[in-house]
This record gives structure tokens, sequence and C-alpha cells, in this order.
């Protein structure tokens, strides 16, 4: 599979870092940023690249050559007028017969492309775009998607969005299909994003790949400096998912929100003091933080799949208002009692994931290339904890006057972070 790297950027906004050459070739611990890229694609079996070049592309290309020296071949596409982010991709249509990987040479990544690849290819979509929860939700790029990850919303900065959404990122990664180039637009410079996958939303035929794995954009000195410590820290290779990852696993009611019985209306959905502090302990901490939760309101028939997603979503917004997300929810539909008005029989089971039992925990394990053994489950309940130990990880639990907050400090101590 060909990989199209788009390093024509001329990184205004970065220029008080290093004015004098392209921003592709701003060094990141002693490499250029766009070296590091072309490493982690060569790992990974991705050695067929075309860079598309334009402010100062001399440079980038007596510095690469014809790529032999990081292990892969390169050919150059040099845009001596304007184009757009997505005009260059037309004129090398002929080039891109089979589906492509399209990457922007101002993000700093580490990612396995093998599993986001196998995603686009499973789900057979025109695009799959690589997404990803963060910090600050509230001024990001948003994608609405279904249960099948299809898109159905496609939200800029400045777009309109609803009260309650799913921590769910436009990255800047993609794995795009040929087809896409069958009709140029009629314009002279093509916005990739306005022009060909914006439309696309709501049509079923683009998808969302979702995963924690290290992603930035570096396009201002802070950020510059963010990814730098961070590449110190050995934050961003670790969270590749070819590596193993350690996860702390968090029960919902009455450790992340207020227990309210079995909650069936999202207005009683309401954060615990401390939650969202202590999730952003979490994500600092280089965990992965995951909800496992049990909701057998599905089976009962008092909560639809669709309302409990809401209220999923009010847990995701609020949390990211301060800074804090989640990488990942598991919830069990299941109860094995009989009886209830209305309720789903198919769903009426003795399960393998409802905890105490452990299936939830295993099933991120799997999808997420989890060490149980360095792990934790954090609850409430003897339930939580009992999943836990039958996972393999550590366990602590929340006293009635305690907190998660004070859950994860004290965790935190015994790892020292790690």
């Amino acid at each position: 599979m060909k990989a199209v790297i788009m390093a024509g950027g001329r990184g205004t906004r970065i220029a008080s870092v290093a004015s004098d050459i392209p921003k592709p070739m701003i060094p990141i611990e002693g490499k250029p940023v766009l070296q590091w890229e072309l490493e982690c694609l060569r790992d990974q079996g991705f050695t067929d690249i075309i860079l598309t070049v334009s402010y100062m592309s001399q440079v980038i290309m007596d510095h690469f050559g014809d790529g032999s020296g990081c292990g892969v071949h390169i050919e150059y596409f040099v845009e001596e007028q304007p184009l757009g982010n997505a005009g260059a991709l037309f004129r090398l249509k002929d080039k891109l017969t089979e589906d492509f990987l399209l990457l922007n040479a101002d993000a700093v990544f580490d990612v396995d492309f093998q599993r986001f690849v196998a995603f686009h290819q499973a789900h057979g979509g025109l695009a799959t775009l690589f997404t990803h929860p963060n910090d600050h939700p509230y001024d990001s790029g948003l994608l609405i998607t279904d249960s099948h990850s299809a898109v159905g919303q496609w939200l800029t900065r400045e777009d309109a969005r609803p009260e309650w959404y799913k921590n769910c990122v436009n990255a800047g990664l993609h794995v795009l299909s040929p087809k896409l180039l069958e009709h140029r637009p009629d314009a002279a410079k093509i916005d990739l994003d306005r022009q060909i996958l914006k439309p696309l939303a709501g049509t079923g035929k683009m998808f969302a790949y979702q995963s924690p794995e290290y992603v930035k954009d570096m396009g201002t000195p802070e950020r510059y400096e963010a990814v730098c410590r961070d590449f110190r820290a050995g934050r961003v290779q670790a969270r590749n998912l070819k590596r193993k990852q350690k996860a702390v696993f968090l029960d919902r009611d009455g450790t992340i929100n207020k227990y309210v019985g079995f909650l069936r209306d999202i207005d009683e959905f309401e954060l615990l003091p401390g939650a969202a502090g202590a999730v952003r302990k979490i994500n600092q901490a280089g965990y992965l933080a995951i909800v496992v939760t049990n909701q057998p309101v599905i089976a009962r028939g008092e909560v639809t799949i669709e309302q409990l997603q809401a209220i999923h979503n009010k847990m995701e917004t609020l949390l990211g208002q301060e800074g804090a997300y989640l990488d990942a929810i598991y919830y069990c539909p299941h109860h094995p009692d009989r009886g209830f008005a209305g309720e789903v029989s198919e769903l009426k089971i003795d399960c393998d994931c409802r905890k105490p039992k452990p299936g939830l925990l295993l099933r991120a394990a799997e999808d997420f290339n989890i060490d149980l053994g360095v792990s934790w489950m954090v609850g409430d309940r003897e339930s939580d904890i009992k999943a836990g130990i039958a996972a393999g990880c550590r366990t602590k639990i929340i006293p009635k006057d305690g907190s998660l907050d004070e859950a994860m400090d004290e965790i935190l101590e015994i790892t020292d972070g790690r």
C-alpha cells in the first residue's frame, strides 16, 4: 500500500522555532519530524512513499533523496502552484490505483497502521479517518458516528454541536479509496476536508477508526515543546498498540458519577467531585482510562441502547470540559433475572461480561493489547474487585467516604506513575 505524505506546509505558526527550514524538517530529538514518520511506516512494511512538497521543497528532497537512507522508496510531487491540500492527489491519481494512506508531515505519530488498514478493509468504505479522544474536544473537529462507526456528521470547530457528544476527534490520518479521485471538484484549489471528505458524512461510506495511540499536531511552539517532552518521556512510542498497554479500568456508577440506583434519566447523571481530575491523572500517567459498567437497565427494558449512548456522551462531554478523556467504554447489557415489564428476552441471560465476571476487561485487553498484570480495576463495589482479580489486575476499592481522585493518588504513589 502506498503512503502519501503532504509535506508542503510553510509552518508560519511555528516559525519562531525554526524559520530557515520547512516545517517537516523541524527536528525532534535530533531527527526531522518527517524522518520519524518515515521510520514508523517503514517498520510496519509501508515503504512505497509519495511526498507532496512545495515550500523549500529542495531542502526536503536533498535530505531524503530517493528514501534509501531511511529504508523506503520516495517519489516526489512538487507543487509549483498552490493546489489546496488535496489538489496534488488528483494530479497523482494514475499512481493511486489502490487504497492508500494519506498523512500530514506536520503531525507527530506512532500508530499501528496495520490495525488501521485492517479496520478500513473490514468496513469497505471510501474513507476511514483516524480519530482519538483528546483533552480539549470542545474546540476540536468532531465526528459523530453510529454504532457501526460510520460518520454521520462532521463538525468543525465553528459548527454548532450537540449538547452532549462522544469525544471523537479527527486526527488527520486517513485511508482513502482511489474512487474518491474519479471526479475532480471544479476549483483551482481543492480542500480535502470541505470538498472531499465532509460531503461523505451521512452516506455510510466514511468510517471513524477510534484509537488511543499518539497523534499530535506540532503546529505551534507550545505544541512543539509538548511533543518533544513526550518523546523524551517515551510516551509517543509507548502508545503504539503493537506494544503492551497499561490501563485503569473504572466502574461508572458510584465511581465516576453520583450513584442514583438504576440510572435511567440523563438529567440525573452528575460527575462526582474530583472524578474529572482523577481521570486526567490517568491520562497524564500514560494509562488507558477504560470504563467497564454493568447496565442491566438495557435488559430490563428501562433504557434503550440509544439512551445509554446519550448518557455516555454526557459523561464524555463533562469530562472533556475539564480536560479529561476516556479511551473506551464497555458495558454489559444483560441481566439474568426475568419478570420485568418490557424486558428484552434475548438479553436475559447469564453472560460472561456482567461483573463480577471479567468479560468486559478481557475484551478490552484483546482490543487494546493490554497487559492486565500491570493494570488496575477501580470501583466502589465488591463485584468490581472480583472482576479485576478474575482478570488478573491489581485492584482498588473506593470506600464509602472516599473518592476516585484519592484512589488514583494512592495508585500512582504505589506505581510512581508507571
